[in-house]
């Protein structure tokens, strides 16, 4: 299948090195990638959808962590260096459908950033291709690529993706998202 005129799909790059401050203050025990729910962690439904999506991937958890968010992107997009593109995903959607990260993918070959959505709102993974590396690469502290994103979408570089996952924004924030997320299981069954 081809990705962006290439024959090497882009990296998923699976941030997982945030303290995860908010999960423990609501009452979390562990961290909130670590935490348990239908006999995986939260990371591990995101590992499992990244791998049944059959793309390469990059796991940032440096001991320690990082300074932020924009660290941690741009360590796995020099850790990647010669990617064809990346996608930037969060370690706490563990939702999120194999199908989902192979359709940014792909979308890839049309606009060089690439936005999912679920019903109007903004979702992850966001889809970078390779031009972006610089810019990618360069960033710092707790914020991520969204001010790229936003210059992206000045440029007209940008394709919104509308998919049917409410995988796409389901993150882990705190211990009631992890409840809503078992209730949402109990009544819909595992995405994967």
């Amino acid at each position: 299948m081809p990705y962006e005129g290439v024959n090497t799909p882009p990296v998923v790059i699976i941030l997982a090195a945030g303290k995860g401050q908010r999960f423990r203050d609501s009452g979390g025990e562990v961290h909130k990638l670590d935490a348990l729910f239908d006999g995986k962690t939260v990371l591990g439904h995101v590992m499992e959808a990244v791998k049944t999506a059959g793309l390469p991937w990059y796991l940032v958890r440096p001991p320690g962590g990082t300074g932020g968010m924009g660290e941690s992107i741009a360590l796995g997009v020099t850790a990647t260096a010669d990617a064809s593109g990346w996608l930037i995903l969060p370690g706490d959607l563990p939702l999120i459908r194999p199908d989902s990260l192979r359709r940014v993918a792909r979308a890839l070959s049309q606009k060089p950033v690439v936005v999912p959505y679920f019903h109007l709102q903004h979702g992850h993974p966001v889809g970078f291709r390779r031009d972006y590396f610089s810019a990618l690469s360069e960033l710092r502290g707790e914020y991520g690529a969204k001010g790229i994103v936003q210059e992206a979408y000045r440029t007209g570089d940008v394709m919104k993706l509308p998919l049917n996952d409410k995988g796409v924004m389901t993150d882990i924030d705190t211990l009631n998202d992890l409840d809503s997320i078992h209730r949402l299981l109990e009544h819909h069954g595992n995405p994967h």
